[in-house]
């Protein structure tokens, strides 16, 4: 493929001003020793800005870079501004990038739909673009509807950016208007697709200049965008959707990237290895965190065959395993690690035992109307969550009966689950053990039996 030299310029100024935009926002961390602040952008994120941080292969098909050329590139940027500025640089980026996405994909869906080459899309609509559903898999959809919705709450990257509001007001507003934004962004890459499925490939440059056969377009889902920009746009307009298609691949890649890393600086290493480390212990071994994710996902980007198959995979495990864990959180006073730790185990068990042909995990549990020629078609996953979600309320309610009925000697709490909420609640109140009374409650614990308060 011939390196497109106009395009490629395109791209580095719109590289360079994104990282510019970073690196700007990035003063705002100089100094900053608190590693909390680094993360959720010292809680101070407006409603304008956290509305737009709220919300791949595009240049080796449009300018002619190879695959990992063209990853590895946008992956360093995206790196690079955001191991300096932690959110703030990640937030006042994606403002630049999703006005570039908006303003992009819209710009090109005219021109796209007024192209000789395409029909109107509401020819075709109701035998090939718009189909119905077979009522065989309607379990399939129902699933999918439900995981795709609630699968889409218990993720760090919209915490992330939840906690760094100003006020529990604006995280709400953003939240709300956050979302509304992502259905108007969704709507031109639906029309793409359509306009995609009414085009007569056989008449446009992708065969008749550059000798590809039109019968690959089907098996070729994840170019559809930049091949619709590269081939039913002028030139000049495929450049404007380049970038805006650049600007979502870097709003995710560093939303993604610093989520990860501050998960594993803050509930990992400080929680479990280091828990006396500094802020700023925290703050470098996020940075190197932030270093490490973004090899280990560009790796896996030039690898993978589709990176739908693993969001929407990532979706799954977030709805059967976290969503469960979230919702107890929040709304059950009970809920505790032992719960917590046996629901992971349910959920996750039967998700896997149901199988996933994309990761080559056999069925091991055929779930009701499962057939060699359709799979699982009951809505299993949605199952495999509620399992989940009973055993952790369950569970938590038996343990915490157990251990404050003094059925469970406290020494057995071993995840300190109880014994840490007796001492915070109830530390100034006196305690009988056995008849005696002890105003110290760690004193009182020594003794057989439980501490009841007068």
């Amino acid at each position: 493929m011939v390196l497109n030299v106009p395009g490629l310029v395109a791209v580095i100024i719109f590289y360079i001003i994104i990282l510019v935009i970073g690196l700007w926002a990035a003063r705002r961390t100089k100094g900053e020793t608190n590693s909390e602040n680094v993360m959720l952008a010292g809680r101070n994120i407006g409603l304008f800005v956290g509305v737009f941080t709220m919300t791949g292969s595009t240049l080796r098909v449009i300018i002619g870079l190879s695959h990992e050329v063209a990853i590895i590139s946008s992956a360093c940027i995206a790196v690079f501004y955001t191991l300096f500025g932690g959110l703030y640089s990640v937030a006042f980026t994606d403002v630049v990038q999703l006005i570039c996405i908006f303003v992009g994909l819209w710009l090109c869906v005219p021109f796209a739909l007024t192209n000789d080459l395409v029909e109107s899309i509401s020819v075709n609509s109701s035998t090939v673009w718009i189909q119905e559903v077979d009522p065989v898999f309607v379990g399939v959809y129902i699933d999918s509807f439900l995981l795709l919705i609630f699968g889409g709450l218990p993720w760090q990257v919209y915490f992330q950016r939840v906690l760094s509001a100003k006020t529990v007001g604006t995280a709400k507003y953003l939240s709300f208007v956050g979302g509304l934004g992502c259905l108007i962004m969704a709507i031109p890459s639906v029309l793409i697709g359509a306009i995609a499925t009414n085009a007569d490939w056989n008449r446009t440059a992708f065969v008749t200049r550059d000798n590809f056969n039109a019968s690959d377009i089907p098996n070729r889902a994840s170019d559809i965008l930049p091949l619709v920009l590269q081939y039913l746009t002028p030139d000049w307009v495929s450049f404007v959707g380049l970038g805006a298609v650049s600007a979502a691949v870097m709003s995710s890649a560093d939303s993604s990237i610093l989520s990860a890393s501050c998960m594993f600086a803050r509930n990992i290493y400080k929680m479990i290895f280091r828990q006396k480390a500094s802020e700023n212990e925290i703050i470098w071994v996020m940075r190197f965190a932030i270093f490490g994710v973004g090899v280990l996902a560009t790796v896996m980007a030039i690898t993978v065959k589709s990176i739908y198959t693993l969001w929407y995979l990532c979706s799954d495990l977030v709805y059967v395993v976290l969503f469960p864990q979230l919702l107890c959180v929040i709304y059950l006073k009970t809920s505790n690690t032992y719960g917590s730790l046996v629901a992971y185990v349910i959920g996750m068990f039967f998700r896997i035992a149901g199988g996933e042909p994309s990761l080559g995990i056999d069925v091991l549990i055929k779930f009701p109307y499962y057939s060699e020629e359709n799979g699982q078609v009951f809505p299993f996953k949605t199952l495999c969550m509620l399992m989940s979600f009973t055993s952790l309320v369950f569970v938590s309610y038996l343990t915490d009966f157990l251990f404050k009925k003094g059925i469970l000697h406290l020494r057995f709490d071993i995840f300190k689950c109880v014994v840490n909420h007796c001492e915070s609640d109830v530390k100034l109140q006196k305690y009988t053990v056995n008849s005696e009374t002890f105003d110290n409650p760690s004193y009182a614990q020594s003794n057989e039996g439980i501490p009841t308060a007068k």
